[in-house]
């Protein structure tokens, strides 16, 4: 069967000695370096009795450690659980009671959290097998839990668990071939080769950083940089100092033009970026400007979710272009409108669709037919040019006075404010009906007032779109990859919303 790891053996058996990785460790693998480091690793993990079809849980932040401890469980047909050292011991204990891996993975040598995590389970996991591994490529911690855990599908690559997962987690599971599917197209769309240098600041925890940049990077043969986390002045800098390629999200984006203001500088000034793309969260036509403006490139916009190997559609446009869209379907995938549901839903079939959510039939029955299309429970519409715009997610669209408001026009509004860093919207119920609440990032020094914010949007947005109440504030609850975290909105600042 076609292995993920396939893609790494191709690189050697053509590129032996070319650069694969580098990092903040200051480990330089080239291919046959990166293979040597996932063989050696895989030959500890079979000595565990780790085989086809086990879970192998990585607690890690990006470094070149986590990319060899991937193709190591790739190499031996295992199942890879990439899981955020940056969350809390709850959530990993969720996620490991949910998929029982045989053997964890901690990435101690460029995260202290993922040292909390591996200190903490050795205090409290009696029966545990704990070890060190190290060589050029980094260091890990292993844990080995004595026990029996079943044995899952082989030809699942990755389990994913979703980003704000409460409650019962939901892992998707990815095959090798939507691993390999997804990676192939995400190269091919940015023109990746052998000369470009790829930032992965995206955590390979989350969908967008694993497919799409190192997956991605590997199919191409292009080298990657790995990072652990987005710290802005970092990102800045490394962007001006031959970074070829930088996908992230859009609060990255605002943060690093943010960044800059306040340096009193107005573009990135790089020579070398030639491809900027920008995902997770839809753009607004201001915003675009400023961006491209800033980074001298035009930003590619796309949309993707994890159940769909990140890409589904994905823009090719010249800087400038006016284009709000997530652009076309990629080649091979098919793009729908379910017309039934209020908003529209948009509906996904092709190679890159999920096999299923682990161990629950019922909520894969939910959004996976028979048919093999998806439902992505995301509003959206296609143009005439086959152009698709995403207008929202179905369970945030907001029902107020029997009108939709559409969370991401409402944004757009206010992150048209030359002082606004960001702003998310949401719901809440109130009285039988639903008020717009928005939560407005601000600078550090100062920024625009409630009544500045009340007086803005009267000209943008018409009097049922409005925000009934807003919460200014210096940051917002966000994922590791810097996708603002709606769900917590309401509850972390309930003081301020009363």
């Amino acid at each position: 069967m076609p292995s993920v790891y396939d893609l790494l053996a191709h690189q050697v058996a053509t590129r032996p000695d070319a650069l694969a990785l580098e990092d903040v460790t200051g480990a330089r693998l080239t291919y046959r370096g990166l293979s040597a480091a996932a063989d050696d690793i895989a030959d500890v993990l079979k000595a565990k009795g780790i085989g086809p079809g086990d879970r192998v849980m990585i607690v890690s932040e990006n470094c070149a450690a986590k990319v060899a401890a991937l193709f190591a469980t790739w190499r031996i047909g295992a199942i890879a659980v990439p899981v955020n050292a940056r969350q809390t011991e709850a959530e990993l204990a969720r996620v490991n009671a949910h998929a029982e891996p045989k053997a964890v993975f901690f990435t101690t040598q460029v995260s202290p959290d993922a040292e909390k995590h591996s200190i903490t389970a050795q205090k409290k996991i009696a029966d545990l097998d704990a070890s060190t591994i190290s060589g050029a490529w980094g260091e890990l911690t292993l844990h080995c839990p004595r026990g029996d855990s079943f044995a899952g599908d082989s030809d699942v690559a990755v389990l994913l668990y979703t980003t704000g997962t409460t409650g019962d987690p939901k892992g998707v599971m990815l095959t090798h071939d939507n691993v390999r599917f997804g990676g192939k197209t995400s190269a091919e769309l940015r023109g990746m080769h052998h000369d470009d240098l790829i930032y992965g600041v995206l955590p390979t925890t989350h969908v967008f950083g694993l497919c799409s940049v190192v997956v991605a990077a590997i199919h191409a043969g292009a080298p990657v940089r790995p990072i652990p986390r987005f710290i802005v002045a970092d990102v800045f800098d490394a962007l001006r100092d031959g970074i070829t390629l930088f996908s992230a999200v859009p609060q990255m984006h605002a943060l690093l033009m943010a960044h800059a203001k306040a340096l009193g500088e107005t573009a990135l000034g790089s020579k070398t970026l030639r491809y900027v793309s920008s995902g997770a969260a839809p753009l607004d036509p201001t915003w675009k400007r400023e961006a491209e403006a800033f980074y001298g490139v035009a930003i590619q916009n796309g949309y993707g979710m994890t159940e769909s190997t990140a890409g589904t559609a994905a823009t090719r446009n010249a800087i400038g272009d006016p284009d709000t869209s997530v652009g076309p379907a990629l080649p091979g995938i098919e793009i729908a409108i379910d017309d039934d549901v209020p908003g529209g839903e948009v509906l996904t079939r092709g190679p890159h669709v999920m096999k299923g959510y682990f161990r629950n039939p019922t909520e894969t029955a939910k959004v996976l037919g028979e048919d093999g299309w998806l439902r992505t429970g995301d509003l959206g519409e296609i143009d005439a040019e086959g152009r698709l715009y995403i207008r929202g997610r179905a369970k945030e669209l907001i029902i107020h006075g029997g009108f939709n408001v559409f969370p991401p026009e409402v944004e757009a509004a206010l992150n048209d404010h030359p002082e606004v860093v960001q702003a998310a919207v949401v719901g809440r119920s109130i009285g039988g009906d639903e008020e717009v609440l928005a939560f407005v990032q601000v600078p550090h020094d100062g920024g625009p007032s409630e009544e500045d914010l009340r007086a803005f949007v009267r000209d943008r947005l018409t009097g049922y779109k409005r925000p009934a109440r807003y919460v200014l504030a210096t940051s917002l609850p966000a994922a590791p990859t810097g996708k603002i975290l709606k769900h917590k909105l309401i509850e972390t600042f309930a003081d301020q919303l009363g």
